[in-house]
């Protein structure tokens, strides 16, 4: 008996249906990570001897075998991206930072520490100085001190251009320790702005010229709108600059300019700037009684709490996560607790800490911060159409 094969011609409807197809557009068909897999992605979890997945995962087609798409678009960054500030004053900030990969958080906290400008004293000159700190040292120390002054309001000083009032803060030091006094410490609020500008002499003048001095102020900084009812200062007024014995004397001026942290660590405008992944605390199961007393005594940083169930019951809570260090004591008391208490991080909410050494607001800084990050990417944009 013989068969006869049969051919079926393939519509274009079912071409079409083919061309579509997509295993996960079935009802049945899971979408998503598996749990372990989307634990893995988002979570860096902290076991007893070392941290498990700690990286981010960047590459797009990562996760495209199950449906995922890994890539980061910027419609899903617009929706993920939040700031919430946590705490505010004059010289620090903690803020979250929500939505971003570690990589930007980290161009941040390097804009912070190395791109941002600020006024820092560069030269000394010293007229007098009988103290037992060298001249050097004594310039060194001067150099480190915050000035209260705003960047964006000055020019950079190149080595071809003549210091001005756009590019120069001129102070003053004078300080005289006479004899028969007890020592005397010398402050930064001894350090006296000159608005005009310098005031030792260069080169004399003649009888119908004045004389040249190592600035050339055309006009008085105290006229500018953001200095005439905020004069420019030390940021701190207490901080020691020398200690003066009897009969000894320091007499100088001190010029600041415009520069940036990576020049120069004194142009750094914080004191420093840092981040960390927020942390995750999870029972795995309840600890009661007597256990939950032992977790809660046993945690340095006082993250878990008791509370009370009635009726005699006890049981151990999670009452503070942001404050985990991960220092593991509560998994480091046996095998069993570190089967039951799981320590995480969130891979993409940053606890970021600014601390201003007060030359301008933390808030300032974090905002010029985004404006050069912008920059930078216009830049790259630019470079690459």
């Amino acid at each position: 008996m013989e068969t006869k094969e049969v051919t079926r011609i393939v519509t274009d409807e079912e071409k079409q249906f083919a061309k579509n197809f997509n295993i996960f557009d079935l009802p049945d068909v899971p979408t998503g990570l598996p749990p372990h897999l989307e634990l893995q992605r988002t979570r860096a979890v902290c076991k007893n001897d070392a941290p498990i997945h700690p990286t981010s995962v960047l590459y797009s087609g990562a996760y495209a075998s199950m449906g995922v798409d890994n890539s980061v678009r910027l419609e899903n960054f617009s929706e993920d991206f939040k700031v919430d500030v946590i705490s505010l004053t004059e010289t620090y900030m903690v803020f979250d930072m929500i939505g971003v990969p570690a990589g930007i958080a980290n161009a941040f906290r390097r804009i912070l520490l190395a791109e941002l400008p600020s006024m820092a004293i560069e030269k000394v000159f010293v007229a007098n100085n009988t103290s037992v700190i060298q001249d050097e040292v004594l310039a060194h120390r001067l150099g480190l001190i915050p000035i209260a002054a705003d960047p964006r309001l000055f020019e950079y000083l190149s080595e071809n251009d003549q210091p001005n009032e756009k590019n120069t803060i001129v102070f003053k030091l004078h300080v005289k320790c006479p004899k028969g006094d007890p020592r005397r410490k010398v402050l930064t609020s001894e350090l006296k702005w000159l608005p005009n500008g310098s005031e030792l002499v260069k080169e004399s003048g003649g009888l119908t010229t004045k004389p040249k001095t190592y600035t050339s102020f055309s006009h008085s900084q105290d006229s500018f709108p953001g200095f005439a009812k905020n004069p420019i200062t030390p940021s701190f007024q207490d901080i020691l600059i020398a200690k003066l014995g009897p009969g000894q004397e320091i007499e100088l001026e001190a010029h600041a300019v415009k520069g940036i942290g990576k020049t120069h660590a004194k142009w750094s405008p914080v004191a420093t700037a840092w981040y960390r992944m927020l942390p995750e605390v999870i029972l795995l199961k309840e600890f009661e009684g007597k256990h939950a007393e032992e977790l809660v005594k046993v945690c340095p940083k006082k993250v878990f709490d008791i509370e009370d169930m009635g009726q005699g019951r006890k049981r151990a809570t999670v009452a503070r996560p942001r404050d985990c260090s991960l220092c593991r004591e509560c998994i480091r008391e046996g095998v069993e607790w570190a089967k039951q208490v799981d320590l995480r991080r969130v891979k993409n909410h940053f606890i970021f800490t600014i601390e201003s050494t007060g030359s301008q607001p933390p808030d300032v800084l974090f905002n010029e911060a985004v404006k050069i990050l912008e920059d930078k990417c216009e830049r790259v944009i630019s470079e690459l159409s």
